[in-house]
């Protein structure tokens, strides 16, 4: 299957993104063998890029990125406990990280010291068949810089032929396909909900001259329960 991505304002959309083509490189000084990164140049999304990602109501909730923006409501003490209102009160605080400016993509792999490229998230440990079940990844950009969501336009259904799916099959399947991916620019305040077990993604920070921080989540969150971006 594709990416689905929720919005009802094209325009408002592709302000925000750009798509290319994803591949794997090696012998990069800032990156594992194999990963797959994306490569310049950015394009623009076009009509029918946007058309292929449109999500309709029907598919699983699983399945679908939303852009949302921060709650207007004052924000909580501590922020492990800013879900608890919008609709999964028993959704997981998976922590936050700081990422300097200037990133393709952001992930390192710390016992190497080397980043990861785009990568499948893997907290749930589901199988292929049931990946669709999985929990969704919450997401905010606290700033000072803007910063990016990259999203391969493929899933791991498609992607991998193991029944317990893992990165390695990705650098694996963007050897021989290539790999689209689209960019979504994300300023403070600004996050996504995304199936991060299902698509390959990873942050970036690419051409911005400040940091950013992010804060995650995990949980089962309803389709349009927050304010969506687009």
């Amino acid at each position: 299957m594709g990416l689905r991505i929720a919005f009802t304002r094209f325009t408002a959309l592709r302000q925000r993104c750009e798509t290319a083509i994803a591949r794997p490189v090696w012998g990069h000084p800032e990156y594992e063998d194999g990963a797959v990164i994306p490569t310049e140049p950015w394009q623009p999304l076009t009509g029918d890029h946007a058309e292929a990602f449109a999500a309709d109501g029907m598919g699983p909730v699983g399945t679908l990125t939303e852009l949302v923006a921060l709650p207007d409501a004052p924000a909580p003490a501590a922020l492990a406990g800013l879900p608890e209102s919008l609709g999964d009160s028993h959704a997981q605080y998976l922590g936050h990280a700081q990422s300097p400016p200037g990133a393709l993509t952001t992930t390192l792999n710390r016992a190497t010291g080397r980043r990861i490229g785009l990568h499948i998230d893997n907290w749930d440990k589901l199988p292929c068949s049931t990946r669709h079940q999985a929990r969704r990844r919450l997401c905010y950009n606290l700033g000072p810089g803007a910063r990016y969501l990259i999203l391969g336009d493929a899933d791991i259904r498609t992607i991998a032929r193991a029944r317990h799916p893992h990165t390695d099959d990705l650098r694996a399947y963007a050897a021989d396909h290539p790999l689209r991916c689209v960019r979504i620019r994300l300023d403070p305040g600004e996050g996504y909900l995304a199936p991060t077990e299902l698509h390959p993604h990873d942050g970036s920070t690419q051409h911005q001259d400040q940091p950013s921080t992010v804060a995650f989540w995990l949980g089962h969150w309803p389709r349009g329960i927050l304010r969506s971006l687009v």
